[in-house]
């Protein structure tokens, strides 16, 4: 009995599939079995096409495709290659088919398509480390030629297919893969890319110096960040501006940023450029955090892992969702749990959010009256939780006077300041930014000098800092330590730490 590598999907990670076949006499027939789903059962029409439009001769014989473990759902069209591939080579003894994996799904005139669960597929077979040479088609190969150590082999229809296995030289299948063109440092041995095209501008906001510093440090730290202020003051532009300055990305995470496109439907690209979602505050629950009656699906916060999280008019937003928020805020992981099955995404995301001082929005306006009364601006305010708000690195007050134009600043001058405060993040030993550092790693690399550690004590009575708060200070001030290039966090960068604090 032959038998063809292949892979399902189950939620993000792929599982490792033997497609394997009996030829054996009887009335001819064709079953796949392996608690399969609709798309692979609808493979034996696509498959009998494929071969009989090419000349190839449907064996008179009962034929049962089992695909392996038989205990696991399988799902996606990309089994078609490997079924007609072991029903065109059941006579061919001299042949080994176990030493590729093989994706692809047959069109009915035999020609090899890509699909869009291919491309997380081999990623996470690549990162568990399970697979090595693959044979798929041009458009599946140009996808999967980023990810390292894998030899890729290009076949266009069932015929070149064939072709390939009764081949002796199998390198002139072989696809040659592109480099990556973009800017990158290295350090410590490890490469780091950015792209350093900024289609939209700071310099394109008027004033607000202090929510600009504030993006600054959320995106050299991966702090998060609240900016409350009128409408139109630009909330929203900062941060549309802030994933133009973001931390490089290394190889894995614009990988991983791909699989995740691929898995929402996107067309995939490796710009390093890291994700940014904004999800309208209708949005349900479900769909933020991912779910579904059976299988649980991805949502909008695992979809934005090592990206950002956009929240406008964040009081607007379901006392749910906001409150189910603190876990993957607080853990960097969330843990969707359905009848059938279980699955934990990792939430590394910046979340960003924006709101209006009260319901009208002109509560801190110096030229609109306010029409609240103050229950409603209460009312308004008690829709953000204190455990919800004690998650917020960075809390900001936005002006809405815009004389003040003398500072300007653009995206790449800000890019520059961010990727200098990397490179001193990552020499300094840290695998994750200041603001997803753990307890453990805070002790380790936030060090006060004499002067600030005296004044962070007297802030912890003042300001009765809880003890998440004062991480968030040690991390915060860490992070404007490192844009000053200060090598411990002095007086200066904890006031402006403190600052930030909302209170």
């Amino acid at each position: 009995m032959k038998y063809i590598k292949s892979a399902s999907l189950d939620s993000l990670d792929a599982l490792c599939v033997n497609v394997e076949a009996t030829f054996t006499k009887g009335l001819p027939s064709f079953t796949i079995v392996g608690l399969i789903s609709t798309s692979i059962s609808e493979s034996k029409e696509r498959v009998k096409s494929a071969l009989l439009t090419n000349d190839f001769k449907f064996p008179p014989l009962k034929i049962i495709v089992n695909l392996s473990p038989s205990e696991i759902k399988k799902k996606g069209s990309h089994f078609d290659l490997s079924i007609a591939l072991l029903i065109c080579l059941y006579n061919e003894k001299n042949i080994n088919l176990e030493d590729y994996y093989i994706f692809g799904e047959l069109g009915l005139d035999g020609k090899i398509k890509d699909t869009s669960s291919i491309f997380p597929i081999v990623l996470s077979l690549a990162k568990q480390k399970e697979i090595n040479s693959i044979l798929v088609c041009e458009n599946t190969a140009k996808k999967i030629s980023k990810i390292p150590n894998l030899k890729i082999y290009v076949i266009k229809d069932i015929s070149s297919a064939i072709d390939f296995f009764k081949s002796d030289d199998k390198e002139k299948y072989r696809f040659k893969k592109d480099e990556m063109t973009f800017d990158k440092i290295t350090i410590k041995n490890e490469e780091f890319y950015f792209d350093n095209k900024y289609d939209e501008d700071f310099l394109d906001i008027f004033g607000q110096d202090i929510p600009k510093f504030a993006a600054l440090v959320s995106a050299a730290g991966n702090h998060n960040l609240l900016m409350e202020g009128s409408p139109g003051c630009g909330k929203s532009m900062i941060a549309k501006r802030l994933k133009y300055i973001m931390p490089p990305m290394s190889l894995d995470e614009i990988l991983e940023k791909a699989k995740l496109q691929a898995l929402d439907y996107k067309e995939v690209d490796f710009i390093p450029q890291r994700s940014y979602r904004a999800p309208h505050n209708s949005s349900t629950k479900s769909s933020i955090f991912g779910g579904g009656s059976a299988n649980a699906k991805i949502g909008e916060i695992a979809l934005s892992n090592n990206g950002i999280l956009f929240f406008d008019e964040l009081p607007h937003f379901s006392k749910s969702v906001l409150e189910a928020l603190r876990e993957p805020l607080e853990d960097n992981k969330i843990l969707i749990s359905r009848v059938n099955t279980k699955t934990t995404y990792d939430t590394k995301f910046t979340f960003i959010s924006a709101m209006n001082p009260c319901p009208c929005g002109n509560l801190l306006s110096t030229v609109k009256e306010c029409r609240c009364n103050e229950m409603e601006i209460q009312r308004y305010k008690n829709r953000l939780s204190e455990p919800f708000l004690d998650r917020i690195d960075l809390y900001v007050v936005m002006n809405d006077s815009f004389k003040d134009n003398k500072n300007k600043v653009s995206s790449k001058e800000l890019h520059e300041s961010v990727i200098k405060a990397f490179i001193v993040q990552k020499e300094r030993g840290q695998i994750e930014l200041n603001g997803k550092l753990s307890d453990k790693e805070i002790k380790k690399y936030c060090v006060l000098d004499d002067t600030s550690s005296e004044l962070l004590e007297k802030a912890i009575v003042n300001y009765q800092l809880s003890f998440r708060s004062i991480n968030k200070v040690l991390k915060v001030a860490r992070t404007i330590a490192d844009l000053n290039g200060n090598e411990k966090i002095e007086k200066t960068d904890l006031l402006k730490s403190l600052n930030f604090r909302r209170r």
